[in-house]
């Protein structure tokens, strides 16, 4: 009745050089591959609040999320959210929008 065909010896031959073909090339990929990346440690501490350098820093950017605080500083977002914090009740920066998830802070230029 129904049911696969039988391949014929052409067929075959093809599918067995490719199968070789593959077997050969994930050998040659195994060899070439390169050492595993070594990830970044990223600090839990706090920067200073009170770090003129910082300070500088900061009041260079234009918009001041957690994730550029982050990023910039080389910090936790957790850890870039409660720094932005201080820095608001230092008077270093200011609320300027947002919501419970996201909160945009901008600088304020003295």
């Amino acid at each position: 009745m129904g049911g696969k065909k039988k391949l014929g010896l052409k067929q075959m031959e093809r599918m067995q050089r490719k199968r070789d073909e593959e077997s050969k090339s994930k050998e040659k990929k195994k060899e070439k591959a390169a050492p595993p990346k070594q990830r970044r440690t990223i600090d839990v501490v706090t920067p200073d609040v009170k770090n003129t350098k910082i300070v500088a820093e900061i009041r260079k950017m234009n918009v001041l999320t957690p994730y550029a605080v982050a990023s910039k500083f080389n910090i936790r977002i957790s850890t870039a959210k409660d720094f932005l914090e201080q820095l608001e009740q230092n008077g270093v920066v200011e609320f300027a929008s947002g919501n419970h998830n996201i909160k945009i802070y901008k600088p304020i230029i003295a």
